[in-house]
């Protein structure tokens, strides 16, 4: 059971707390404001600290050097950006920093911290997608963002009845998976498009519009 230790008992670190206990992590979350700090206790099925994470004694009272994780989801990008300066003498494995201001970003990265989550970003990110994509379900984004993970659905008559080697992969997207009955299949090269087929296509940052044009005929 990997141990992971949240600085922030606010919406983003309960709710992150959570989730990662009913997936069975070791949690411990670390909260400043006493009030808030009981009011977690009492909802979180974890060990609450209420003490500072920018603090060595805190951490190391949390046992800081057994985690595989520290998050910082505080709202305070200079507390969040501390506790993570502290937490790498200690050689966590995974160290992950909420970024409420974009702007700041750099600076966690000058320092080493590459894990960097910006929700009021990605919020906007998401409700862009809902207005550009309204058809299309997201999966999931890697790397750092350089790429997603769509479903789509395969309407364009022009590539129907064609061979899957013969339109994917290319440089801007590769069809990964496609669905019959329900059923998730891996496509062979020389398997027919079908119309009306849903696909999981993995397509680069910036390709959308034309992978969309490509296989739904959507400009």
């Amino acid at each position: 059971m990997d141990y992971v230790v949240i600085m922030g008992g606010g919406r983003v670190g309960l709710a992150l707390a959570n989730l990662l206990i009913n997936e069975g992590y070791d949690i411990t979350l670390i909260e400043s404001d006493t009030k808030l700090c009981d009011e977690v206790a009492s909802e979180l099925d974890a060990l609450v600290i209420c003490g500072n994470g920018t603090n060595s004694k805190i951490l190391e009272e949390v046992n800081i050097e057994d985690a595989k994780y520290f998050i910082a989801t505080t709202g305070n990008d200079e507390a969040n950006l501390l506790s993570c300066i502290l937490v790498r003498k200690y050689n966590v494995e995974h160290i992950i920093a909420r970024v409420s201001n974009p702007d700041h970003e750099e600076a966690f990265k000058e320092v080493g911290i590459e894990q960097v989550i910006s929700p009021e970003r990605a919020a906007a990110s998401y409700l862009q997608k809902i207005v550009t994509r309204p058809n299309t379900a997201e999966l999931m984004t890697i790397g750092q963002g350089d790429g997603e993970i769509l479903d789509m659905t395969i309407t364009n008559n022009k590539i129907v009845g064609k061979k899957f080697k013969d339109v994917s992969p290319t440089k801007d997207f590769m069809i990964i998976a496609t669905y019959q009955n329900g059923t998730l299949i891996i496509p062979q090269p020389d398997n027919i498009i079908s119309r009306g087929e849903k696909v999981s296509v993995l397509v680069k940052r910036g390709s959308f519009s034309k992978v969309s044009k490509k296989l739904e005929n959507k400009s």
